[in-house]
């Protein structure tokens, strides 16, 4: 799948990925890292490279597709879209280069933040009671 992405042209790859190109090889970079790490004591090696792995990442980030969509375009399960997509995800997290600064810092820096919290939780929808007599008169009515 990545193959097919280095025909594009910069401006298309940033529109379909939501990245650079030069952030993406950065990103691979730092991926090639922790799978280095990883793979130290040894264990099965990937059928998914890198850079496909990455792509996924960013699929399910940028477009919100299902791990099971995502799985079928890349030609595996959806367990395995979700374990390669969480480690992408926490690979990239814990590098000092993608990861947001903490609370500590945003107290310490002169720049005035301002915090909008949406409230997105469901409520129940008020509905009148049935009542019996209601029903039954209703039942009587139909059936004369």
């Amino acid at each position: 799948m990545y193959e097919n992405l280095n025909k594009l042209e910069c401006a298309e790859f940033r529109r379909l990925t939501g990245v650079k190109r030069d952030t993406f090889e950065k990103m691979v970079g730092i991926l090639k890292e922790a799978e280095m790490e990883k793979k130290k004591f040894g264990g099965k090696p990937n059928r998914l490279t890198l850079q496909n792995r990455l792509l996924m990442t960013l699929e399910y980030l940028r477009e919100y597709r299902t791990y099971f969509h995502i799985g079928v375009s890349q030609g595996v399960s959806e367990s395995v879209a979700y374990r390669n997509i969480k480690w992408v995800e926490d690979v990239l997290v814990k590098h000092s280069d993608f990861g947001l600064p903490g609370k500590k810092e945003l107290v310490k820096s002169d720049i005035a933040y301002s915090v909008i919290l949406i409230d997105a939780t469901e409520s129940p929808i008020e509905r009148p009671k049935k009542d019996k007599k209601i029903s039954i008169q209703e039942k009587r009515n139909d059936t004369h």
